[in-house]
């Protein structure tokens, strides 16, 4: 439920609104939730980080009657600042419970990324892209992307949107992979990186926007992909299909395990 919760900025950087949090954690009236984020808040503090970093005022919008909206104050939530929240709710609700694990598990996930070596990260992110490839088709298929071959036409659209006009076979000839080689294998940490963010915002998209019909799922996979592949160009960054291509990511998983069984290699 967190993670369905959560947004990003234009810059692809993650955020909650306490306004949604506090939902999450059965607070009937904002204003009741307002003392728990002035504990995270000294929390925060008291482990030697800088609040603005972490809860950043923002407006957001509630729903009045009969369709209306009106802003109201509230926060950006960093991952962590969540984490101090959870910590400093209500502990008699189950769902604060739920909360303290799922975001005690993310921020160690996320620690352990920011120590990772370059193997350990394209690992990572190769699973995190297999599993959010995998809730991609679910929401595609949701959207009428039913066949096999349909949703090999949807993936191109969000390749040809990344990767300026290249499809699948585009690419394979571009990288020189061989016809066997799975272009998602042989890519390092920045162009794993695009792609998931592609996977994660078309699935998000696909479901907030009940996008319904093959077509218009082509076109939505198609028009985030040329959207990353902008944001790109506008950081300055390397475009996807211009990346060195890597070792497969087999013998990287084969080398941490080996390393895993004898500590002695590096």
């Amino acid at each position: 439920m967190f993670e369905e919760i959560r947004r990003q900025n234009a810059d692809g950087i993650e955020f909650w609104s306490a306004r949604d949090i506090a939902k999450i954690l059965e607070y009937t009236e904002y204003r009741y939730f307002i003392p728990v984020i002035e504990r995270a808040k000294r929390s925060c503090e008291n482990s030697g980080q800088t609040i603005e970093d972490h809860f950043i005022p923002m407006t957001d919008l509630v729903e009045l009657g009969k369709g209306g909206k009106r802003e109201v104050e509230s926060f950006k939530l960093s991952r962590y600042a969540c984490y101090l929240i959870i910590q400093n709710a209500d502990p008699s609700k189950e769902v604060v419970a739920l909360g303290q694990t799922y975001f005690a598990v993310q921020t160690r996930k996320q620690e352990l990324f920011e120590h990772a070596s370059e193997d350990e990260k394209r690992y990572m992110l190769r699973e995190e892209l297999k599993n959010h490839n995998t809730a991609l088709a679910d929401a595609a298929y949701e959207s009428g992307v039913v066949t096999p071959l349909e949703f090999a036409v949807f993936q191109n659209h969000g390749y040809r949107g990344l990767y300026g006009g290249l499809d699948k076979t585009g690419i394979h000839e571009k990288k020189e992979l061989k016809k066997s080689q799975k272009i998602l294998d042989h890519m390092g940490t920045t162009e794993l990186a695009a792609n998931l963010f592609r996977a994660t915002q078309t699935e998000d998209k696909l479901r907030r926007d009940s996008i319904s019909g093959r077509t218009a799922a082509n076109q939505t996979h198609f028009e985030v992909g040329k959207k990353v592949r902008q944001t790109i160009a506008e950081l300055g960054g390397t475009m996807p299909e211009d990346l060195p291509t890597y070792e497969s990511i087999k013998k990287v998983e084969k080398r941490l395990k080996n390393k895993q069984t004898d500590p002695k290699i590096e």
